[in-house]
């Protein structure tokens, strides 16, 4: 049963639901997908990071791999391959890889800072510049002028 003050001002009752059940306004809503985006983006830069990291560390695993079959194949043969070609037909290595970015590896055999020195021309594609990839940088890092 209805009370007295209720019948008086219906409208109290009726404002009463409608706030309850208004929901979010534009600006909430706003402001919850700035923040979600704020979060997004933040994760996506540091995956992006994480993957750059993971091509460098590719290139020089790869760079490490084609110095070792360069090696075996100079001890096998007495002589250095001309070109990671002679290393596939020997059997030495399986196929010609390219590097993450889809350039070529280089090696000089004898190397002048090891044995054998391969270099991956980085994300760049050029050689001799601060981010060629190689297998005698600790860095990673390495070939350019420093």
């Amino acid at each position: 049963m209805q009370t007295p003050t209720e019948l008086r001002h219906p409208s109290r009752r009726v404002g009463l639901a409608t706030k309850a059940q208004r929901g979010m306004t534009l600006i909430e809503i706003m402001v919850v997908v700035a923040i979600i985006s704020l979060i997004m983006g933040g994760v996506g830069i540091m995956a992006f990071n994480r993957y750059q990291d993971a091509q460098k560390s590719d290139a020089k695993n790869q760079a490490i791999q084609i110095q070792q079959a360069v090696e075996q194949y100079r001890m096998a043969k007495n002589k250095c391959p001309k070109a990671l070609q002679d290393l596939k037909a020997a059997g030495f290595i399986s196929r010609v890889s390219k590097d993450p970015w889809g350039g070529d590896y280089t090696f000089t055999c004898p190397g002048e800072k090891t044995s054998v020195d391969v270099v991956s021309p980085g994300e760049d594609g050029e050689l001799g510049t601060p981010d060629d990839i190689t297998n005698y940088d600790d860095e990673g890092e390495g070939g350019g002028d420093k």
